[in-house]
């Protein structure tokens, strides 16, 4: 937290409101804003911005105007809580004219972060110092928007059109350096002094008679990349694939493009247009939810605040395939040391060297430095010895999905293991209050379901024992905040929350193929929806043999075909999809042939499916699952349910996971559609209990 920032009462300080004071320094103004915890622009912000701004303008003496802000940072962003009430006090537009309007000069002063609204707050002023620490930014695009007030007009102005693109549609936070360098600040002050030297930037300002610079009169920037519409086509070219299906990255273009091509005036009048395009729309409402609800799965109702943490400062993997490798990249990460335990010397080795692989491939992208390959590498240590675990304060054990051999783990570590040592299973699916039965402290034992690549997707679901202890919970919610997860707690039962409601997808879309769509018919749909790939795309990247035994196939699934006929995925060039050398799939007639005579075999009448059905059909059973898990208690919240969703398989983030997409849909057609579908099809689509009840007595799942 900045800290260091605190005002010493004068005679001549004077209170605006509850966050607002304003002082005089000789000839300089001070307005300084303390609102907890980020200064955002509510609206006593701007009610004593607009006051303070006004009394300065005022004061015969004054001339020149320093806003400087209390706490950890400078004005952080719009109060989001704010959006869709009704408007209170100035409007952000009135406090921003009225500084820009200014006869004296005002000069924001920056530490911590000017976000959102704060650095359009703050390129309204006539002048910008920033310590080294500060960071700027526009990151409205993360939240489904744009900068609403003037942001869009007034960044390319100072930085240039290609970096003003590069800033609004990744809501990067820019350096105080950089953005010295690019103009968007005027001066860097000394880390632990930027009130002094914010004053007297400003009596320079004033001695120097510098003149009143209006960002929104600069005009030589925007002109110079009038007519060369390639700038525009080239960004949208190499953004399109991270971009798919979002609308906020290409409102944003479009807002700066008016500020190529038009009168501030009328580019202003641009990016209102979209933003209330943005604002009111579901895309914006659900990546606001998303923000929110990503911020509540961490509070867990029954840990108080005051819960021990135990220690996690040396941890022990056991397994160092895929799985275990990636868990232990993690902590070495963040410096935390690891012992690596493999049955033999080979596969240790093996799984040494693609660690090593993997971190150096990383840095050939430039990611990090060959220097943090070397020191994490060191951090991860192999051994052949369980015993060498015995002072671990964490192990993981992430072998193969066998309940007989986690059990046998977990009782040797049960007999090495120091006291308080968390054992935690790495297991995707199974029960884990068996494992924890088989030791002597079961309350030390959970579940940290890691997704794979573990050292790249960001989901951890903590499965929570029926006798875990809170203490262990709390330490496992703060490790995964300590390497960077979002961690979300869930109960046990088969495929916990994520691969529960998976499981129910998957289902569909394999019926489906047989009733007549084809493999690439339905991955379409989903990736068209907003997934990263289809089911069947999926199936084919993990490899269809997983859980697959050729001696006991039987061919009475079309796996077992698929298999059998050595269709086992990407590794093989050809499972659902044929694929090329470099992994380009196409779909394949020999696929549609052995689809079709299997449903012949079976019995299946083939018909049209729209694409409509394919998406009711995946996604409407995936929604009902979750109403089952609320039931059960198997998850705290419907939004920790979109939580999973959003960072473990890819649901779009403008959808806001299934539970809200439920809720956008309509939980009483939902409730409908599935009755609809027992009567032809069966239990397979039998609706919640609570899915009616929340349609019945009308219930808010999100409060």
């Amino acid at each position: 937290a900045y800290t260091y920032l605190r005002l010493v009462k004068g005679k001549n300080m004077t209170s605006i409101n509850d966050v607002t004071t304003i002082e005089k320094d000789g000839n300089i103004s001070i307005i300084t804003l303390n609102s907890p915890p980020v200064n955002a622009l509510s609206a006593p912000v701007r009610e004593g911005l607009h006051k303070g701004i006004s009394e300065a303008r005022n004061d015969k003496e004054t001339e020149a105007i320093v806003i400087i802000c209390e706490g950890r940072t400078f004005i952080a962003g719009a109060d989001i809580s704010e959006f869709g009430k009704e408007p209170k006090g100035p409007s952000l537009f009135e406090v921003q004219e009225f500084i820009e309007d200014s006869d004296k000069p005002v000069i924001a002063a920056i530490h911590g972060t000017a976000l959102g609204g704060g650095l359009e707050v703050a390129l309204t002023c006539h002048y910008r110092i920033a310590v080294p620490s500060a960071k700027c930014g526009l990151p409205e695009v993360n939240l489904g928007l744009l900068p609403g007030a003037g942001g869009t007009q007034r960044l390319p102005r100072v930085v240039g059109v290609e970096k003003a693109l590069q800033m609004v549609t990744s809501g990067q936070h820019v350096p105080a350096k950089q953005c010295l360098e690019m103009g968007l600040v005027d001066e860097i002050s000394n880390e632990d002094n930027l009130r002094q030297d914010s004053i007297s930037f400003a009596k320079k300002i004033v001695s120097e008679n510098r003149p009143l610079v209006k960002i929104s009169e600069m005009n030589d920037k925007v002109e110079a990349a009038r007519g060369n519409e390639n700038i525009f086509k080239d960004f949208r070219a190499s953004i399109a694939r991270k971009a798919r299906g979002f609308l906020a990255p290409e409102y944003n273009i479009q807002c700066i493009e008016a500020a190529v091509n038009k009168s501030f005036t009328e580019g202003i009048k641009v990016e209102r247009k979209l933003f209330m395009e943005l604002v009111t729309g579901t895309q914006s409402a659900a990546q606001r939810y998303a923000f929110f609800a990503q911020r509540q799965v961490a509070k867990i109702p029954d840990i108080e605040p005051d819960t021990e943490i135990k220690p996690f400062t040396s941890i022990g993997v056991i397994g160092a395939g895929t799985m275990g490798g990636g868990i232990s990249m993690n902590f070495a990460n963040v410096g935390i040391p690891v012992t690596i335990i493999e049955q033999s010397q080979e596969r240790l080795d093996k799984g040494l060297g693609i660690i090593r692989k993997n971190y150096e491939n990383t840095a050939n992208k430039g990611r990090i430095t060959f220097e943090d390959v070397e020191k994490r590498t060191k951090l991860i240590n192999g051994s052949t010895d369980i015993n060498d675990l015995s002072n671990c304060d964490l192990i993981i054990e992430a072998v193969f999905e066998n309940m007989d051999l986690k059990k046998d783990i977990f009782k040797t570590l049960d007999g090495i293991a120091k006291k308080g040592t968390i054992l935690a299973t790495n297991t995707s699916a199974l029960d884990v209050n068996e494992i924890a039965a088989v030791t002597s402290r079961p309350e030390d034992v959970i579940g940290l379901h890691f997704f794979s690549p573990a050292n790249v997707m960001r989901l951890l679901e903590i499965v929570r024992g029926e006798k875990t202890s809170k203490s262990v919970v709390a330490t496992s919610m703060k490790m995964a905040k300590n390497i960077g997860k979002v961690a979300a707690v869930v109960g046990v039962c088969p495929g916990f929350v994520g691969n529960r409601i998976l499981a129910q997808r998957q289902r569909e879309a394999n019926k489906l193929i047989l009733e007549g769509a084809m493999p690439w018919e339905v991955d379409d749909a989903l990736f068209n929806f907003g997934f990263p790939m289809g089911p069947f795309a999926m199936s084919d990247l993990a490899g269809l043999d997983i859980g697959w035994d050729e001696d006991l196939s039987t061919g009475d699934t079309l796996r077992d075909k698929l298999c059998e006929a050595g269709r086992l995925g990407q590794k093989t060039g050809k499972g659902f999809y044929i694929y090329d050398e470099n992994r380009n799939k196409s779909p394949d007639e020999e696929v549609e042939k052995l689809i079709i005579e299997f449903s012949e075999k079976h019995q299946i009448k083939r018909r049209e499916i729209s694409k409509e059905e394919i998406l009711e059909r995946c996604l409407y059973p995936m929604i009902n699952e979750g109403f089952k898990i609320l039931e059960e208690g198997m998850a705290i919240r419907a939004s920790d349910i979109d939580i999973v969703w959003i960072n473990g398989y890819g649901w779009p983030i403008y959808e806001g996971g299934p539970m809200f997409y439920g809720q956008l849909i309509g939980y009483d057609k939902i409730l409908k559609w599935h009755k609809e579908m027992e009567e032809k099809f069966g239990p397979d689509f039998t609706p919640s209990p609570y899915l009616e009840k929340v349609v019945n007595e009308k219930i808010n799942l999100f409060g």
